[in-house]
Parts: structure tokens; sequence; C-alpha cells
């Protein structure tokens, strides 16, 4: 959650607005979890007036943007009750963050599931609830991330809600991410800085600065937002009993890639099963000693290993297409032949993906939940559902195409419904 220099330069914070005519928010259900406000894409000033070009331009991993009135009078895609129950699930990942009284109090974390017992026990102030890839568990959350397509899909991470008490917040901290702070019901006031210093306290089950010196303070009402690049020292402290909405971007490490893409190699290269041998190997009378032949012999196999750019392209399609490690996908419980698949996406008016799947495709091909699907320039139709994350069908549809969405339909990746449901 994060930036740099002046924190809200002269002119970023545009004064509020009236609520735009047209919001639409729909009341829904989505696999047993309530949820009472859904949005779509062009139903408000999202942000502030600026354009996703100028906006892009002007402050995307640059500066901190604060939106007044981004989604007028949001009240949140989520209630409590709900909330609560996603962070008993074992299937979501949940945290409590708790701090002591007194100005350098201990900070304490939990992780979930969560009892309805747990929460009872808490007390009134100084606590918060953190419930991570809304997206994937709810289809409004889904559908909020979709406000935020002018960026990349292999950029989003997910959505995460903080549900706080009064006094409630995780301490002045960093992020190593883009992040927008969508505040829901209740009211929270953000401090922000632009120092170097970001240095951590020792011993702390949390990433809490060790110095933090606010150089800017705002108080966010419902469906005000504020964007942080990277590296801004920031702190959020509920002001009422409230949630905030955390839209974050994935920045993986130089680490992480080579690591994912060491990993891909062998599953991708020809690499040749010849067994190590050394017929001319002679006695010695040093046997822990590595010789200079073996380390040759081995350094030629290794010097043999080549990847063209079409095998980088892949592993950058795979990796960033790739799922989070719990996402497991629901199988349909009586799956439905291809020819009674085509007659009911026709039926039904077309297909949607899955609020868990990650399409992308670049100039050559389409990837889907870490996996090569198609060749982009044999399945334009497979390209539009990536970006829409809909598709309308009808007789036209290539029968190659059909089977590719039959297939994605049989893993769970894709559903048969109309391009107007959630």
């Amino acid at each position: 959650m994060m930036g740099r220099n002046r924190v809200f330069e002269p002119g970023t914070i545009p004064e509020r607005k009236a609520s735009v005519a047209g919001e639409i928010l729909a009341r829904q259900r989505c696999s047993g979890v309530s949820y009472n406000q859904g949005m779509r894409s062009s139903d408000s000033p999202l942000l502030g007036g600026l354009t996703p070009a100028q906006f892009m331009r002007r402050h995307w991993q640059k500066s901190p943007h604060l939106i007044r009135r981004a989604i007028p009078d949001f009240a949140g895609i989520i209630d409590r009750k709900a909330l609560f129950e996603l962070a008993g699930r074992d299937d979501v990942e949940s945290r409590l963050v708790m701090r002591g009284p007194g100005r350098k109090a201990d900070w304490t974390l939990e992780h979930g599931p969560f009892r309805a017992a747990d929460f009872r026990s808490l007390p009134a102030t100084h606590w918060t609830l953190l419930v991570q890839g809304i997206d994937q568990h709810v289809d409004a959350g889904a559908a909020l991330l979709q406000r935020f397509s002018f960026i990349p899909f292999a950029r989003v991470d997910d959505l995460m809600i903080s549900y706080a008490v009064p006094g409630g917040g995780v301490g002045p901290h960093f992020d190593s991410y883009d992040v927008f702070l969508l505040q829901g019901p209740g009211r929270r006031q953000w401090r922000t800085s632009d120092q170097q210093d970001l240095r951590l306290q020792p011993d702390s089950p949390l990433k809490i600065l060790s110095h933090f010196k606010p150089t800017q303070r705002s108080e966010l009402d419902p469906g005000d937002m504020l964007y942080l690049p990277p590296s801004i020292a920031h702190d959020g402290v509920a002001l009422t009993e409230c949630m905030t909405y955390s839209i974050g971007f994935r920045a993986p490490t130089a680490r992480e890639v080579t690591d994912a893409f060491l990993q891909f190699l062998p599953d991708t290269l020809s690499l040749a099963d010849a067994r190590y041998s050394d017929p001319d190997l002679i006695a010695t009378t040093h046997p822990a000693r590595i010789g200079a032949p073996m380390q040759r012999r081995l350094a030629t196999s290794l010097r043999a290993i080549r990847w063209s750019p079409a095998t980088i392209a892949q592993f950058i399609g795979c990796m960033l297409s790739e799922p989070k490690n719990d996402v497991v996908f629901d199988r349909p419980d009586s799956p439905l032949s291809s020819a009674r698949f085509a007659r009911a996406m026709r039926a039904a008016g077309g297909v949607r993906l899955d609020r868990r799947t990650r399409m992308l495709y670049d100039n050559d091909h389409i990837f889907i939940n870490g996996e090569v699907l198609a060749a982009c320039a044999d399945h334009p139709s497979l390209v539009a559902l990536a970006d829409a994350r809909r598709l309308r069908v009808d007789d036209t549809l290539p029968a190659s195409t059909l089977e590719f969405l039959h297939r994605e339909y049989l893993n769970g990746a894709l559903h048969v419904g109309s391009v107007g449901e959630p």
C-alpha cells in the first residue's frame, strides 16, 4: 500500500462531486455467501475525473493520489457477518491483528480460520481482521476488480477486505506493490510519509516501521479511494467501525521469476537423457576431491542447455496466468458432452470465466491457469474471452474453439451462462 516525494501535490485531490446518476447497486448471492452491492465499470468517476491514460501517466508508480467519491456512497459488497464466515473457512486466507494499549504496545498476529467465539471474545477497540482473495470467493469482488481493467490483468493480485473497530490498523508500514485503498462503510484515517527510512522494528510479527514520520493525513469516507505506489510509508487507523477494500497488484521479485523459470525449463526443453560417464577415470588417493575432468564434463552438459525467445515468452505467459497455490477449481458434477455443452452455451447466451481463472495472451499464444491454451491467430474468440472474461457465442463459433471451451468447462475454469450474469 505505497509512493515517493510529495505525497499529495497541489491539484491531485479533487473536490467532492455529486453522486453520478445511474450508479447500479445490485443485490446478489454467491456460493452461499451474502453480499449486497455490485457495480459496473462505467458507473462512477473511479479516477476522480482523470482518464485511465492520464492516471497512469501522472501517478502509476510515481505519486499517491486521493480520489474523493471514486464510487459515490460505496456501501461495500459484503457485510460483517458474511466476512466473518469467510474468515472461518479453511480455503480462505485470513489474519487477525491486535495492538495492546500504549504508544509502543506490542502487536499480535493470528492466522485463521477463526471461529465465531474468537470474535466474541475480542475487545471493543484496536483490532483488525484481514481477509484475502475476496474476488476468488465472491462474484461481486471479482466484478469490483473489473473496474480496474485499465491495468493489465497480469498485474492484478487480489482484493482484500480489512474490517476494523475504532483504533484498529496494522501499524505504519510500506508495501512493495501498488494498491488502491477504497473505503467501504465507516471512516478511516490514513497518514502517509515521503520518508526514505524504511527500517523495520526488530522481533515484531508484523513489518512495522521503526521510525514513522507522517507528512500528510487524510480521512476517507465511504466511496473515497487512495492510490499508493510501492514503498510509500503509510498507516491507516479506523476512526469508526469500518471496512477498507484493498486492490493489490502483483510485483514478483527477480528471485521469484528466476526460481519459476528454472522450474519451468525441464518441462519445455529436450534435455539429453545420457547419463554421466567417465571411462577414463583413474584411481585416486584423494577420494574427496572433485577432479577437473568431472567439472569439465558436467559444465559441458550445462552449456548445452539453450532456450529461445519463444520459450521465455511461453514461460512468462504461464507464470503470469498461474493461479495462487490454494486455488482449486470445481469441476461440474454432471458434465455435459461437447454437443450438449454447445447447445446449453448458445441457449444461455455464452460463457463466462470462473472468478478464479487467470486468462491472458501475448502476440502468439493464449494462456489459461498456468498453461498454453491455443494460438491467438487461430482463435480470436478466445482472445475476446480473455479481455472481457465473458463471450457471447452463436452458430458461427469454430468447432476447434468450441473444443477448447468445452475442455476448460470440464476443468471448471469457465461456466455456461449469459454474458449479463455476474
